[in-house]
């Protein structure tokens, strides 16, 4: 059996002979989104049965080959952008405010990236988290009391997968740009100092390089593992 993932596109195969009887999901391996399928006995012609109160059960599958598709992502955002970008790379997310905002704009487009600048930080958190992205420049802030966590905070809890697709600028006054320790200390991949962003560019590809360096080995395994 054959599923696409509604969120991400991957195309999954199921083995026949762990397909139930009944309605049941199974887990994209690539954004670990949950699918529904109908189960062996039904029709293929009838509505879709209800879910039963109790979880269907979860199938292993098998990622198949990746096509992309005109509607992956639930958000309106989302769907405006594959339709307009249907590759799904080299897409940026730039939350931050004044001038640098400009600036980090104007040098991740120069490497070659496709850059959001958002004002909606909720409505860019959720594009990343599912995604979306893959550089996100933002401020390190902290929400205040019974405020929505900021980007900073959002990019935290993303799950270690999730993180490793993400390379993150952090940006601020109390940075020294390209300073490891302190980049190590923010869990971010590079910071920067807000009076540098206007020259960021060769640092940000720089430290791109160096990252890819040092994820290459994770990578490669991981390929090997979706291929097997």
């Amino acid at each position: 059996m054959i599923a696409q993932c509604p969120q991400c596109a991957t195309k999954v195969q199921v083995d026949d002979a762990k397909v139930p009887d009944r309605p049941f999901r199974v887990r994209c391996p690539k954004c670990q989104s949950l699918i529904p399928l109908a189960g062996r006995t039904a029709d293929a012609g009838a509505s879709p049965a209800v879910e039963p109160a109790a979880p269907p059960p979860v199938v292993a599958a098998s990622a198949g080959a990746a096509e992309p598709a005109g509607d992956p992502f639930a958000t309106a955002a989302a769907v405006a952008r594959r339709e307009k970008h249907p590759d799904g790379q080299n897409d940026a997310l730039v939350a931050l405010s004044g001038p640098a905002a400009a600036q980090m704009q104007a040098a991740l487009e120069k490497i070659g990236y496709r850059v959001d600048v958002v004002e909606d930080v909720e409505e860019g958190a959720r594009l990343l988290e599912q995604g979306v992205y893959e550089v996100a420049a933002t401020a390190r802030e902290t929400a205040a009391a019974g405020r929505p966590p900021t980007l900073a905070q959002r990019i935290l809890r993303l799950t270690p997968d999730a993180r490793r697709r993400v390379f993150v600028v952090l940006v601020g006054d109390d940075f020294r740009s390209g300073d490891g320790t302190q980049a190590w200390a923010a869990q971010a991949d590079l910071v920067l100092a807000t009076a540098d962003a206007h020259r960021c560019e060769n640092l940000i590809r720089a430290t791109m390089g160096e990252r890819k360096r040092l994820y290459q080995p994770y990578l490669d395994a991981r390929r090997r593992m979706e291929s097997d």
